[in-house]
């Protein structure tokens, strides 16, 4: 099935570029310094290797803008300054040549402020991301305590931010926008989402801020934006997760995959949950083997089942196959039985074949 995406403008990234007819894009936040050059470069470059498009630092201080110019010289993809609470950091990024900043209308919402940054970015071509998130808007419980006439959401408040905020960027005649409206809780996420969808034409960057820990993170993160992206709503991902950014890479392009958005460009694993008709030693295998294909860079299916109930079945659908038995496995390719093996032989075996596989491939 083809999602079909909502209509939206395009907005350059530096060499990226979100909305319009732009498949969806993969972001990610360094978890260090930026003033740390060293250790920032070596995050950026893991997240790079991980297939991270666009990667976005903090600079709440003047050292960390200072350092955006070594950065920006090495690395090769499109970089973000996250700037909240005070404006001049957003002008000194600009000026070092970020290709786009994140403001928060939370904590920078003096106009004169804004304009000037507005005029940075005009003259430096830098785009902007409108970033609103729950814990910023300090007027939920005023409105919320004494409106008397009805309660007043925190849905409704977060899109009245928005729309105040935009309207100083068109009022300035300023279209290089993407905007975000992220909560911690998926469903509200999802609902303030598509109220911005509705009435905005911008590109909209998609995630659940504080989401938690891989395990809790990634599954809120994927209830939120797998749903929206299923509507045809987003542009650009970043999956917050609390720990090393490189699995929130890889949790936003399985999202993106298993959607149909953007074609596989690594090895796909499909694994049965195991049971206990498993006579195999299925879990150790499955580590040896994703291991194994981690430096891949070619789309390839590889199934390993531990019995005979659904291996057969997922062997017909996968390019190379491992299906457990009683000490022994069967490696098919292609839906074709090539050898059974002993077990302890069976990963071996199976590579074999991923290899084989992958060099007709090339042909």
């Amino acid at each position: 099935m083809t999602t079909i995406r909502n209509q939206t403008r395009s907005v350059s990234v530096g060499t990226a570029t979100i909305g319009g007819p732009s498949p969806v894009t993969v972001q990610s936040m360094t978890n260090v310094p930026t003033h740390d050059i060293d250790k920032c470069l070596a995050q950026i470059a893991q997240l790079t290797d991980a297939d991270c498009e666009i990667v976005r630092v903090a600079v709440p201080t003047a050292d960390d803008t200072a350092a955006l110019p070594q950065i920006l010289k090495q690395i090769k993809i499109p970089l973000v300054a996250d700037v909240h609470f005070h404006y001049e950091r957003a002008i000194e990024a600009i000026e070092a040549g970020v290709a786009k900043i994140r403001l928060n209308p939370g904590n920078i919402k003096d106009r004169q402020q804004v304009e000037r940054v507005i005029a940075a970015c005009k003259a430096n071509n830098t785009a902007i991301r409108v970033g609103v998130n729950e814990g910023s808007i300090v007027e939920r419980k005023d409105k919320q305590q004494h409106s008397q006439e009805k309660q007043v959401s925190l849905v409704e408040l977060m899109v009245d931010k928005m729309r105040d905020y935009v309207r100083i960027f068109e009022d300035n005649n300023f279209d290089q926008l993407v905007l975000s409206a992220k909560c911690h809780d998926a469903a509200r996420t999802i609902a303030v989402n598509r109220a911005i969808a509705a009435q905005f034409d911008y590109p909209l960057h998609l995630g659940v801020t504080h989401a938690g820990d891989i395990q809790t993170g990634t599954i809120r993160s994927s209830a939120a934006l797998g749903a929206l992206l299923a509507e045809g709503i987003g542009n650009t991902v970043r999956v917050s997760l609390a720990g090393d950014p490189t699995y929130e890479v890889a949790v936003a392009w399985e999202l993106l995959n298993s959607l149909g958005l953007r074609p596989r460009t690594r090895p796909e694993i499909i694994a049965c949950p195991t049971c206990g008709r498993t006579e195999i030693n299925l879990l150790e295998m499955l580590e040896q083997v994703k291991t194994a294909l981690a430096p891949i860079r070619q789309p390839i299916t590889v199934a390993v089942m531990g019995c005979v109930v659904n291996g057969p079945g997922e062997a017909d659908d996968a390019d190379v196959a491992l299906c457990g038995g009683k000490d022994r496995a069967a490696i098919y390719c292609q839906g074709k039985h090539i050898i059974t093996v002993p077990a302890d032989q069976a990963v071996t075996a199976l590579l074999e074949q991923v290899q084989i596989f992958l060099a007709e491939k090339k042909l």
